[in-house]
């Protein structure tokens, strides 16, 4: 009996213990922009909504949405499809992701992201302060959904480097919108609002087929006869 009661004092101290330690707080930590794997998160950062913003849904969605840009990002690069030429699809010749997200400048292919005069990755100072801004609000408390999207973000890019998109594409078995033929996979994306369009033989992904992935809209090649 003593022995058991023993027992039980040493559970319940135990117990008061862990309930007075201080809660685990979030500790996010991205890696450099000046890093490619730094350089691409920081863009998935930028193309997806956070919670509390416009255009998001949930956390699914927006992680999703990450690993959309980033498939549409490799395929600029890696996956041309047949009868058309790199610099048709991405106004770039080019094998590397970094040249695809930098092509054409501040105001290129990928609004805000650039090389600098060195050659250096660079991004506009409203993508550097957004991000940190999300950084400061995730570290403040526990993980949670901020914290976990970050995180995301930052293990495609890391991931991304070692072996390719972390994760399938959503859009590569894609062979036919309506009566338009397709040649699968995306090529573009931009801010899902009525009016905005690449045109050209750019092909609007519809919702059915999941082309509306955090707040943007992606888009695949109409196929060559």
């Amino acid at each position: 009996m003593w022995q058991s009661l023993k027992q039980w004092q040493g559970t319940v101290t135990a117990g008061l213990i862990l309930m007075n330690l201080p809660a685990v707080a979030a500790n996010v930590e991205l890696d450099p922009a000046s890093t490619p794997a730094g350089y691409v998160s920081l863009l998935l950062i930028n193309e997806a909504p956070f919670p509390g913003e416009r255009g998001y849904r949930s956390e699914e969605d927006s992680k999703a949405a990450m690993l959309a840009v980033l498939w549409v990002l490799h395929c600029r690069a890696l996956a041309i499809p047949p009868g058309y030429t790199q610099k048709q699809v991405a106004d770039v010749s080019s094998r590397s992701v970094i040249d695809v997200m930098t092509a054409g400048g501040v105001k290129g292919q990928v609004d805000g992201f650039y090389k600098d005069s060195s050659g250096n990755f660079a991004a506009v100072a409203r993508v550097h302060e957004r991000v940190n801004y999300l950084l400061s609000v995730a570290n403040q408390g526990q993980p949670g959904k901020m914290a976990r999207l970050l995180n995301h973000a930052r293990d495609l890019g890391r991931a991304y480097f070692q072996g390719g998109p972390a994760g399938r594409d959503l859009f590569a078995e894609l062979r036919r919108i309506g009566a338009v033929p397709v040649t699968g996979r995306s090529y573009a994306w931009m801010t899902d609002v009525r009016g905005f369009d690449p045109g050209g033989a750019f092909v609007r992904i519809p919702d059915g087929d999941q082309g509306s992935l955090g707040g943007n809209r992606f888009y695949t090649l109409e196929k060559k006869k």
